[in-house]
Order: structure tokens, then C-alpha cells, then sequence
């Protein structure tokens, strides 16, 4: 992986509702807005940082990539499998080289949704 800064950033969900979270990414250099053209991206989530994946986020990049916005998301059907606690995380993009960048990384506190009507 390339030498960058990275990130950290702690999340919050709920256990089966739709969750999203949006990112606005800077150049390391310039501060700049980092222009993702070309760019691809995964992220995860696991109980401990050795153990099986829990979830596998969905990553959107703006329609303007140029913007550096990039959204990572799960589904209320994914959530509602998750036990309440604490996770750790983290976003990897990779660029068209195939270098790799550790962008963000954190904790994700997964709690058990109290209302229940839908």
C-alpha cells in the first residue's frame, strides 16, 4: 500500500435499518479535492481485525468524480444480521496502477434498533 494519511472515522448503525455514510476525500499533496476517475474501492467491517468478514459495504463513487465524494453503504437486510457491538472497519481505494490506499479506517458500534414497526 501507498504511504498516505489515513483517516480515522467511528461509525454508528442500527440492527436492521439501511445505513450510509459519505466520504469527501482530499489529494495528500495539494489538500485538494481527490479526483477518483479511475479508481476503485472495497471496504469491510469485522468483529476483530483477524476474523471473518461480517459485512462487505457497497461503495457508490459520486457521479462527479472529480468531487471526491465516495459513499460507502449496507442494506436494513444486512443490519438486521449483525449482533450489537463493536466492529472495526476500513475503506481501500486502488488506483488504475493498482496501488493500493488504506483511506479510512475505524470502529463501527452496531446497536439493537429499539422501534420496530416496519
Amino acid at each position: 500500500m501507498a504511504q498516505q494519511t489515513t483517516f480515522i472515522v467511528d461509525l454508528l448503525m442500527y440492527t436492521g435499518c439501511d445505513f450510509t455514510q459519505t466520504f469527501v476525500l482530499e489529494d495528500n499533496v495539494s489538500n485538494a479535492l481527490k479526483n477518483t476517475t479511475g479508481y476503485t474501492a472495497c471496504a469491510q467491517m469485522r468483529r476483530f481485525e483477524t476474523s471473518s468478514t461480517a459485512a462487505n459495504f457497497n461503495i457508490d463513487f459520486s457521479t462527479d468524480r472529480a468531487q471526491g465524494r465516495l459513499e460507502i453503504s449496507l442494506t436494513k437486510a444486512i443490519t438486521q444480521n449483525l449482533k450489537p457491538g463493536k466492529y472495526f472497519y476500513d475503506v481501500i481505494l486502488k488506483d488504475a496502477s493498482n496501488i493500493k490506499e488504506r483511506i479510512v479506517e475505524g470502529t463501527v458500534t452496531v446497536k439493537k434498533a429499539v422501534t420496530r414497526l416496519y
